[in-house]
């Protein structure tokens, strides 16, 4: 039976927790961390514990993190917690030099990972990662932001409330609507130099633009980083896909650590 060790804390200045899933057959040289998403102002580690569990069944130390949250931390804040969150783990008993470590980011999780990705090489899952922030405001000048956009603004069409939200979120988070601030959040901008592995799995119609998703996967390339993807038909975003495909992260995780 997997063992939960809730709220371990790892910056105790800001009172950040994460979950440890500790399993009953561990393998001794893999640690999963499990971002969760929610736009950077919602969203908490408690909501992946059955994802947790199942990468735990499959021999995986599994660490889900909080961060801290928008408004009223904006960015870079998130992306500096998680940064402090694997310094901590570095730190921790439950690393060693043979330790492999992992990821799966889920929506703006993902993001997170992608940051950590290339600063630290993790071989890495992401479930609708949001890549592109500047220039998607600068092309959706006369989107209204709204965090429900159906009941706020009366909006009917799926790609219109998806609009809304996004620059609900993208603006919550980077604060305001500067350029510069923006940039530095799109993940083309974040160092890759350590990428290695990653996969990133889409939707073919969802929040997350196609466009932008391939513009992204095409600024890596350009930096000769091979890039696996995988698009999904249909609308769905994220966690509403998870369990349908978790087990094909964790095997992608698990064959390339192997």
């Amino acid at each position: 039976m997997t063992q939960i060790i809730n709220n371990l804390i790892y910056d105790n200045s800001k009172n950040l927790t994460v979950d440890l899933y500790i399993p009953e057959m561990p393998v001794t040289n893999k640690i999963l961390i499990f971002w969760h998403g929610g736009g950077w102002f919602r969203g908490d580690k408690s909501e992946l514990k059955q994802l947790c569990l199942k990468v735990a069944a499959h021999g995986f130390l599994v660490f889900a993190p909080n961060y801290s949250l928008a408004p009223a931390s904006t960015f870079p804040t998130a992306h500096a917690d998680s940064n402090k969150f694997v310094k901590w783990l570095f730190n921790s008993k439950y690393t060693s030099s043979n330790i492999t470590i992992t990821q799966i980011g889920a929506s703006s999780g993902g993001t997170i990972a992608l940051y950590l990705a290339g600063k630290y090489g993790f071989p890495t899952v992401t479930w609708s990662a949001p890549v592109s922030y500047s220039s998607w405001i600068k092309n959706h000048p006369k989107v209204k932001p709204a965090k429900n956009a159906q009941k706020e603004l009366g909006l009917t069409t799926l790609n219109d409330i998806n609009d809304a939200f996004y620059k609900f979120f993208t603006l919550t988070y980077a604060g305001s609507s500067n350029t510069t601030v923006l940039q530095k959040l799109d993940a083309a901008s974040y160092n890759y130099q350590n990428l290695r592995q990653l996969l990133m799995i889409n939707s073919t119609t969802e929040l997350v633009a196609t466009q932008d998703l391939l513009d992204f996967i095409a600024t890596l390339a350009q930096k000769n980083h091979g890039i696996d993807l995988k698009l999904i038909a249909g609308s769905k975003h994220a966690m509403s896909y998870s369990n349908q495909y978790l087990d094909e992260s964790i095997n992608y995780l698990i064959k390339i650590t192997e």
